[in-house]
């Protein structure tokens, strides 16, 4: 006698009924390991984390336990399934790429791609929004990025626990945000313009415009007032790391090798490897405003350049450099794979751990607010398609999700290792996070 369980589903305004039955008669289908499996189309085709999506195709199985369904390798639940369909259902932060289904040794992987839709939330982490010095919580601190225009600062970085830290020149100090948005002075005196090593406070900078962290925990800062690049413990003592040879503009550090490397955001600049302290080297010469750089996790270099208006990738190794993404001397606003995309002076930089990349839109030298981007563009790993993830193409200030979010010149981009991301907005003298789902 069989037994059937029926579900209704509601999808692209097509009501779908989906029978799964088993049988102990000999004639219900069966899956066969001899045979390949086929996918022959799924529906949705997009949807958030929790989109109930349905797989049909061939020489499937009706044991769950047998099938394993991914998404980028992440595993999707199967809310049942027979020998043509089956049902399952995305989780959070899946991202976009082809479904696949393994029964046994057998395994078919779809020809189209599923496309992940995130909900990302801008918020505001900390500052007033008014230029100025002030340590406290949240919106109660105050930083200084625009106060004479011109500051084009992109320091913005975190460490493994969720500290943040940024480069604030106005002030000319570095400023640490622990995980409960508390802001403190980690380095410098505030107020004081100068060049001097030491801890905390006994420190100062003139403009620094930079920072990165290693896997330790230190902090280096690329200051092109004092052309130097500065060493800066989790303690707060600053010791200078290196002279530049150019004045440094941008600050990297590849964790494969833990060099530390800068750019100098001139034409022709160049971008130099300081293997240890006071040993720097040109490795990449000849560019055209080199702006933020960031390595991967495989110690591939990416520059957003500026001059250009292209992001640029420095295969490790071998230090060849290519175009991924934006069009050389074409500046804009558009979205779409590397043959469309384009840029308009792009400026700070960032790559999460999957080696997506993350570009604050607004390079230009005061901030300018009919400048066509305003936004943080999204370049997705491997196939270099451009998005747009978080603000658009008006300047302002707005906590919202998505494309509703407003900023005003964003100069600066971090991601931390849950791929929570910070944004320098500087004319609004705050830092905003982002986070998806």
């Amino acid at each position: 006698m069989a037994k059937g369980i029926n579900q209704c589903l509601f999808a692209g305004g097509v009501f779908i009924m989906i029978a799964f039955i088993s049988c102990k008669k000999d004639k219900t289908p069966t899956h066969n390991n001899n045979s390949p499996i086929n996918i022959n189309s799924f529906i949705p085709a997009q949807g958030g984390g929790g989109t109930e999506v349905l797989i049909n195709g061939s020489n499937f199985s009706t044991d769950t336990s047998q099938i394993a369904v991914t998404l980028n390798g992440v595993k999707l639940k199967i809310i049942g399934a027979n020998t043509t369909q089956m049902m399952v259902v995305i989780p959070k932060k899946a991202g976009t790429g082809p479904i696949m289904v393994t029964i046994g040794k057998g395994t078919a992987t779809s020809t189209t791609s599923f496309t992940y839709q995130y909900t990302r939330t801008v918020t505001t982490l900390a500052g007033s929004g008014k230029a100025g010095f002030a340590n406290g919580q949240g919106t109660d601190a105050m930083f200084d990025f625009s106060g004479q225009g011109w500051y084009r600062s992109c320091g913005v970085a975190v460490d493994d626990n969720l500290n943040v830290y940024v480069a604030d020149p106005g002030n000319h100090c570095i400023r640490k945000i622990d995980t409960g948005g508390n802001v403190t002075t980690l380095a410098g005196n505030p107020g004081v313009s100068g060049y001097s090593d030491g801890k905390g406070t006994a420190a100062t900078f003139s403009l620094p415009y930079d920072v990165a962290v290693d896997a330790q925990g230190n902090v280096y800062s690329a200051d092109p007032g004092n052309w130097d690049i500065r060493k800066i413990s989790p303690d707060g003592m600053a010791t200078t790391w290196a002279w530049g040879n150019q004045s440094p503009w941008s600050v990297a550090v590849d964790k494969t090798t833990g060099y530390v490397y800068y750019s100098s955001c001139s034409s022709p600049g160049s971008i130099y490897q300081v293997s240890a302290q006071w040993t720097a080297k040109e490795v990449v010469s000849g560019l055209n405003y080199p702006a933020g750089i960031k390595f991967d996790k495989t110690g591939n270099l990416y520059v957003s350049m500026n001059g250009d208006h292209v992001i640029k990738k420095y295969t490790a190794g071998t230090w060849q450099g290519s175009i991924i993404a934006g069009q050389q001397g074409s500046a804009g606003y558009v979205n779409g794979g590397p043959a469309v995309s384009k840029f308009s002076l792009p400026w700070g930089i960032a790559v999460d751990n999957n080696s997506n990349i993350y570009v604050a839109g607004n390079g230009t030298v005061y901030g300018d607010t009919g400048h066509p981007d305003q936004s943080i563009r999204f370049i997705q790993a491997g196939t270099f398609e451009v998005s747009t993830f978080a603000g658009s193409s008006t300047a302002g200030y707005t906590d919202a999700i998505g494309g509703f979010a407003l900023f005003s010149a964003p100069t600066g981009v971090a991601v931390d290792k849950n791929g929570t991301v910070y944004v320098l907005d500087k004319n609004n003298n705050r830092i905003r996070k982002i986070v998806s789902e």
